[in-house]
């Protein structure tokens, strides 16, 4: 499966000027959101995803927005719940009665890490309710190889996006428009 493919012909790989979450900005985006909506589409990502883990979870726990359709099809193939984790007040929580459970074992899926920041908070959640993160995966890997979750890791597909913090920006210098295409909004700069 080519999942580059797959956002091509499903016009995810958008071109213009993009507000990342980290504050970083970039050129293109990968929205994961127009692949997911495919359900055959979906269902291969969430399948090949599961077959990169080395011991099967107790359950899987993904970041909202990104991180609920391709969590949950992870947990599809595995035959295991799927919960996800919301900010608030920019704090990253369990809410809506999910609660995870002393030494459970629990993957991380995430749709794309680029610095890796809203899969550490999430390990961050699993850790304090005393379970065990056993690893992450996710569609994207942004960061190419250099998050280090310090945990196993596979992504399906790694690509390079430069991004720019936005004094660096050659679109800001150029006085083109911003666009915020994902879901988070932050106060903090750059990961």
């Amino acid at each position: 499966m080519s999942v580059e493919r797959l956002f091509l012909d499903h016009g995810a790989l958008l071109k213009g000027h993009f507000l990342l979450s980290s504050g970083l900005h970039s050129d293109r985006y990968l929205q994961c959101a127009l692949v997911l909506a495919q359900p055959n589409a979906a269902e291969q990502l969430g399948k090949e995803l599961a077959s990169r883990v080395a011991e099967k979870p107790d359950l899987v726990l993904s970041p909202a927005m990104g991180g609920l359709m391709i969590g949950h099809e992870v947990s599809r193939a595995f035959g295991v719940r799927h919960y996800f984790t919301e900010r608030v007040d920019g704090i990253m929580v369990l809410r809506r009665g999910f609660a995870l459970k002393p030494g459970e074992k629990i993957l991380v899926v995430e749709d794309v890490v680029t610095t890796g920041k809203s899969t550490k908070e999430v390990f961050a959640v699993i850790k304090a309710a005393g379970a065990a993160v056993i690893g992450a995966v996710s569609i994207v890997d942004r960061s190419e190889g250099k998050s280090n979750l310090g945990v196993p890791y596979s992504a399906l597909w790694t690509v390079s996006v430069p991004a720019w913090t936005p004094e660096q920006c050659p679109h800001c210098r150029t006085g083109m428009p911003v666009v915020k295409p994902g879901s988070r909004t932050e106060k903090k700069k750059y990961g």
